[in-house]
Formats: structure tokens, sequence, C-alpha cells
């Protein structure tokens, strides 16, 4: 039985947006749900974001990045994840393993498989059991991003439009990786759509 589903995809894909939609289905229907976030989901682990997601932090090296989020991701897991999982909840988390293998292992030039070994480290080889991805034209994502006044612009954000379209190559290169793992999502149509699509796939597996 999946009880651990992620929810992967660029920047502005509406995928945060559609798991608390989700969430508020299940937990309607008497499943309570562990909602989460990476980079963060723990005191320390925020505390870590802070430090990635700063846009003031420009002459953050590469590998740095890739080894912050993983610590991030090890405490995350330590203090809320594995917990949860244990005590037979479900859990969403809002990017998890994949970003980091698409944004610092595709898009950062660092190589897929070197960022999985950190990860593989830090994790002890935790994979979710369902992966959804948000697939999204990027000029799209961010024009989402620009229009909406109250969503934070992190550094990521702020990368060239040629960034953005590896990350979105990367993230469906693993889609075919793992293709018993991801779902990919149409996240280009109406919201209403999209959670539609994303809670019929996870009741499936479910």
């Amino acid at each position: 039985m999946s009880r651990f589903v992620t929810f992967e995809g660029g920047e502005g894909s509406g995928k945060s947006t559609a798991m608390k939609l989700i969430a508020k289905r299940f937990e309607d229907e008497g499943q309570p749900v562990v909602l989460t976030r990476e980079p963060g989901g723990t005191p320390i682990a925020e505390e870590i974001r802070n430090v990635i997601l700063d846009k003031a932090n420009t002459a953050m090296d590469a590998r740095t990045e890739a080894l912050l989020y993983a610590a991030s991701r090890r405490q995350h897991l330590v203090e809320k994840i594995w917990p949860s999982l244990k005590e037979g909840k479900l859990v969403f988390s809002d990017r998890y393993l994949d970003s980091s293998l698409a944004y610092q292992g595709g898009a950062r030039g660092l190589g897929v498989d070197e960022v999985l070994r950190i990860n593989m480290f830090a994790t002890e080889g935790t994979f979710p059991d369902l992966t959804l991805l948000f697939d999204i034209e990027p000029e799209l994502g961010l024009a989402r991003i620009a229009a909406n006044e109250s969503r934070e612009v992190n550094r990521l954000d702020l990368e060239k439009i040629g960034f953005h379209h590896q990350v979105r190559h990367y993230f469906l290169d693993l889609a075919k990786r793992y293709p018993e793992r991801f779902v990919i999502i149409d996240a280009s149509k109406s919201l209403d759509e999209v959670v539609d699509t994303a809670y019929k796939a996870i009741k499936e597996r479910l």
C-alpha cells in the first residue's frame, strides 16, 4: 500500500496548491494526511531551507547546494517522514529526492547518478511509493509566479529560462527511469482537472 506520496514539478506548476486540496479530500473521507515540504518540514530542515533559497546567496557552489538539500532531507526523514510512516499515516511531501536529481544532478550539471549517491547515503535508500510529476512548460509556470503576488520568490525562481527547461527535461527523464513510481500530471490544465487526475492516481495506488 502506498503511504509516502511526493509532489514534484518545475516552478509554478501548481503542485503545492493541488497537494493541499487533495489532502483535504482524503481528510474528508476520514484519512488523516501529514503535509510537509522540502527543503524544510522540520525546524532544523527549515533553517537549512533559508540558507539554500536566500536570494542573497548567489555565490553558493552547486555541490554545496546539493549537500545542503541532502542534509535537510535527512533531518526531515528522521524527525517527520519516518515516524509518520511508522504510525501508518499517509504522508504527502511537496518535493523530495527527485527534485535534487533534476535540479542539481541535471540542470546544475553535477550528474544525476552522483547526486543520487549522496542522497542514498542521506536517506538510506528511502524512495516514495508514488511520485506525481506536475509537468508544465517553464514559461507558463514562471508566468504564474509573476502573477501571484503572495507566492515567495526564491533564488531558484530567478534562474534563466534555459535552466528551467533543463529541470523539466530531467524530471521527464526520471519519469522514464522510474515508470513504476511516477505518474505524469498535465499541470497546464485547470486546477480542478489537475486535482481530480492526481487524486484518482493516488486512490488507484491505495
